[in-house]
C-alpha cells in the first residue's frame, strides 16, 4: 500500500510513486496499490473545465512508465488514473499491470459521488465495463474505487467473480473546519463498511487512501490506509498524518477457512433477492 501526498506537479507525483513502488518491491511486495488519482491533487473540489487537461488515455503515458517498472521489478501494480476515453467522455479508472509488465485491463468507477468538495459527476462518466477481476501472477484481485466502497453489492459481485483480494484505491478526507468527534465518526464508518465487506465475502480487503492537506488547507486527506482479513480484523493501519509504504503478507488460504466455518455464501437465498434491483420499494 502506497499512501502519499500529492502536489500540482504531475511529473513529481509520478516520480514519487515510482520511488515508493521501488521501496515496496525492495521490501518484498508482490502486488502494489496506489491511491485514487495519484498523479494530481484531488481536483474534484471545484468544477473547472481546465482540469480535464489532467486526463490521459489508458493505456497511455503513465501506464507505459508503470508497465516498464512492473516488468523490471516483477510486481503487479494497481494504478488509479483520470481516463480520457474520447472527446467529452472521461472516467475515473484503475489500470492493472501484471508482474511481467503486461496490461491486464481497466476498471471504471461505477458509483460517482456529488458532494461539497467532491464534485465528481462534473468530471466522470459512470463506469460501463461492469465489475472486474484480474488474474495477476500472484492472486486474482478485484478492484473498486473510493465511493464504490460504500456499496455492499459491488463488493459481493466482485467477490462472486472470484476475487481473492479486494483493493480500494481511495481519496477521502476531513474538512479542516470539522470537529474531532465528526472526524472520528466518519473515519470509523469508512473503515467499518469495508471491514464488513471482508466479513460478508470472506476475503481480504485492502484500502489505500491519500494523505496531506489540499484545497488551500481546507481539506485534510485522512490516510488511515488499512488491510482487513477475511473476518474483518485489522492486519495493519497507516497513520492519518504520514506518507507510508506498507508491505504485509496475506494468507489467502484463510478465505477457505473462514468461508467453511462461517458459510455466508452457502446460505445465500438468491431466489429472494430480486427486490435489490429496485431503486426503492414504495408501498402499494
Amino acid at each position: 500500500m502506497i499512501q502519499m501526498s500529492c502536489s500540482s506537479d504531475k511529473r513529481q507525483n509520478i516520480d514519487k510513486a515510482v520511488a515508493a513502488i521501488r521501496e515496496a518491491a525492495g521490501k518484498g511486495a508482490q502486488i502494489i496499490c496506489l491511491q485514487e488519482l495519484f498523479t494530481s491533487l484531488y481536483f474534484c473540489d471545484v468544477e473547472e473545465y481546465e482540469n480535464f487537461g489532467l486526463a490521459e488515455a489508458i493505456p497511455g503515458p503513465t501506464t507505459d512508465i508503470l508497465q516498464r517498472l512492473a516488468g523490471e521489478l516483477q510486481v503487479a501494480i494497481i494504478a488509479s488514473l483520470f481516463e480520457k476515453r474520447a472527446e467529452g467522455i472521461y472516467h475515473n479508472t484503475t489500470a492493472v499491470l501484471d508482474a511481467d509488465g503486461a496490461y491486464l485491463g481497466k476498471y471504471r468507477k461505477m458509483h460517482i459521488p456529488d458532494d461539497p468538495a467532491y464534485y465528481e459527476k462534473f468530471y466522470f462518466t459512470p463506469g460501463d465495463l461492469g465489475y472486474k477481476v484480474f488474474k495477476t501472477r500472484f492472486a486474482t484481485i478485484g478492484v473498486l474505487i473510493c465511493w464504490d466502497q460504500w456499496y455492499p453489492e459491488a463488493a459481493r459481485i466482485t467477490s462472486l467473480m472470484g476475487a481473492e483480494i479486494l483493493f480500494y484505491p481511495t481519496a477521502i478526507g476531513w474538512a479542516t473546519s470539522q470537529d474531532e468527534q465528526t472526524n472520528k465518526e466518519q473515519y470509523n464508518a469508512w473503515q467499518t463498511i469495508q471491514r464488513s465487506h471482508a466479513i460478508a465475502n470472506g476475503i481480504h480487503v485492502v484500502s489505500v487512501n491519500r494523505v496531506g492537506y489540499e484545497q488551500e488547507g481546507k481539506m485534510k486527506f485522512w490516510g488511515g490506509s488499512f488491510i482487513a482479513n477475511p473476518f474483518g480484523s485489522l492486519i495493519c493501519q497507516a497513520s492519518h498524518e504520514e506518507e507510508t509504504t506498507l508491505v504485509e503478507a496475506l494468507e489467502l488460504g484463510k478465505t477457505d477457512t473462514y468461508r467453511t466455518h462461517w458459510p455466508f455464501l452457502r446460505d445465500r437465498r438468491i431466489d429472494s433477492y430480486q427486490p435489490i434491483t429496485k431503486r426503492y420499494l414504495d408501498e402499494a
